[in-house]
Order: structure tokens, then sequence, then C-alpha cells
């Protein structure tokens, strides 16, 4: 199988409210969704990757994305959702941009 071409985009709602989607080969998006807790920090609360993009790595690119926005732009993230939750867990190294959760 060959490899598949993963993009990671940031959308931001003028609400509060974003999400980190992952789109790849004309399969349904993947998304990682995160509310702004003030100016310097985010809560990720929700990560969905459909079954057609089960088994690539995904949820964890989408994770992994938002610690390197996160500490480019000097924000922290609480992970809520249980699966960016158990990222953090895995990812000591990601420490430096965690807050609770």
């Amino acid at each position: 199988m060959s490899e598949v071409e993963i993009t990671i985009t940031r959308e931001d709602g003028d609400d509060g409210k974003g999400r980190y989607v992952a789109r790849a080969d004309g399969r349904p998006e993947a998304e990682m969704t995160f509310v702004r807790a003030g100016a310097d920090q985010i809560i990720i609360d929700h990560t969905d990757v459909p079954d057609a993009l089960r088994g690539l790595g995904v949820g964890v690119k989408l994770v992994t994305r938002a610690v390197e926005n996160a500490r480019r732009d000097g924000f922290k993230i609480i992970p809520l959702c249980p699966f960016a939750k158990a990222q953090f867990d895995k990812h000591p190294e990601w420490a430096d941009v965690r807050k609770g959760g």
C-alpha cells in the first residue's frame, strides 16, 4: 500500500472555537476541535478520525500539530479529550505546552 499524503490545517472561528483538520486523497476528513480559553491557552475537547483514515496515525498527527503550534505561538494546551490526553501521557516531551488535563 502506498503512502497516503495527509494535509493538516488549523481553522479558527470568530466564536472562540476552532479545529485542526486532516485531509487525505478525497477521504472523509478527520478533526480535532478546541476552544480558546483566554489569550494563551486552548482546550482540546474532541478528536474524530473516520474509519477511512484509521491506522494512519492521523489522530497523533493532529495532536502533534497543535503541540508544534503551541510552541511556536506561545500558548498552553489543556487536553480534555480522552484521545488527546492519552497522547500527552504517552509523550512526556510535550509537558512544556501541557496545562492541566
